[in-house]
């Protein structure tokens, strides 16, 4: 596994800049399901209307959760443990006054294929994507309501990059692609809901298809400290994509004015940041019912909080701190999601499978 040496940028403050960096922290787009047929009750593999596979799972982001099973399973059971970011996987929580049976049957999330030949405006980097698509019903009564739109777990931050093959189970960690700038080497950099290395966040923007509706949008992140902190993005009240922006009020330009603070260089690890989800907020006053919204991507603009540089000693190889930390809270991460994704296989498996009643069911022989 590839490891760079560190020095802290604010030791550089004092020579003239600050090293700001652009980057994806999540894009949709790569989330697109490709692996795993999805079956019918019957065991027969779903097709679209067009005789396409319907897949399941996405394959850079599939998590095996069945080493958090129980002995009472048999392989065959664990063999279906496996889920990913695949956007169908993607669930809608409501704050308690907007749950109700039809709402929470009905709010979900979905692939959305951008696809509009006749429609020249439509950006390079949205036409013939699959963007996320998010369906909420809100009450029409006459309160306040929200609804967050999470992944299906809490997207982990030290799981090391791995290739994984056509049923989902990963191989050995291994170098992530150059092109991912992926330099902690960890599964979910490159676009897939982390960014390592992250100090003062300057700006976020989301790239979203407004539907007209006045519903304000939060982007919810959390930091090495597991701080979790929404960022107010706008409200949704306007037609076609926009780009959304949030810019600290509290962000110092001038580097002259800044507090400097020195930090020992190591045994720091990167800090980091992580999507936790969407908050989508509904005003008492405003309309209820359906909500439609389309997500791209979210893009973060921050201060590097450290700065590579080439060391004497490589200080990892020689102490290992680093790495003993960050097996620990990976070992960590992955305990709380195998469980809660063990009780909802368990669920899954306990719901009906038959649809409805036939009139054969009520002839008598």
């Amino acid at each position: 596994m590839k490891r760079k040496s560190y020095l802290t940028v604010a030791l550089l403050l004092a020579g003239a800049f600050v090293f700001a960096e652009k980057a994806t922290l999540i894009d949709f787009s790569l989330l697109k399901a490709d692996i795993i047929q999805q079956s019918d009750v019957e065991g027969n593999a779903v097709t679209d209307k067009e005789g396409n596979p319907v897949y399941t799972q996405n394959r850079r982001t599939s998590m095996d959760y069945s080493t958090a099973a129980g002995a009472s399973f048999t392989e065959e059971q664990k063999k279906l443990m496996l889920t990913s970011l695949a956007l169908p996987e993607w669930e809608v929580k409501l704050n308690s006054s907007a749950q109700n049976v039809t709402s929470l049957n009905l709010s979900k999330v979905s692939e959305a294929p951008v696809k509009n030949d006749k429609k020249a405006d439509i950006p390079a980097a949205l036409k013939d994507k699959v963007v996320m698509g998010v369906r909420v019903i809100f009450p029409k009564t006459a309160n306040n309501a929200n609804a967050k739109i999470l992944p299906p777990f809490e997207i982990p931050a030290y799981e090391p990059y791995s290739e994984a093959d056509d049923s989902g189970v990963r191989g050995e960690p291994k170098s992530a692609p150059e092109e991912e700038k992926n330099d902690d080497n960890t599964l979910f950099e490159g676009g897939y809901g982390v960014l390592k290395n992250v100090g003062t966040i300057k700006s976020i923007a989301v790239t979203t298809m407004g539907m007209n509706y006045p519903h304000g949008l939060y982007v919810l992140l959390k930091d090495t400290d597991g701080n979790e902190r929404p960022y107010f993005m706008g409200y949704l009240g306007f037609d076609g994509w926009r780009t959304l922006k949030w810019n600290n009020p509290t962000y110092i330009t001038e580097f002259r004015n800044r507090e400097i603070r020195i930090v020992p260089i190591y045994p720091r690890g990167l800090p980091f940041v992580k999507f936790v989800g969407f908050k989508i907020t509904r005003d008492a006053s405003h309309i209820g019912g359906d909500f439609i919204g389309y997500f791209k991507d979210v893009q973060v603009i921050y201060d590097k909080a450290l700065l590579s540089s080439e060391r004497d000693i490589r200080d990892e190889d020689l102490w290992g701190i680093i790495g003993l930390k960050e097996s620990i809270k990976q070992a960590a991460e992955m305990e709380r999601f195998g469980v809660k994704q063990v009780d909802r296989y368990i669920e899954k498996v306990n719901m009906a499978n038959d649809p409805s009643f036939t009139k054969n069911d009520y002839l008598v022989e």
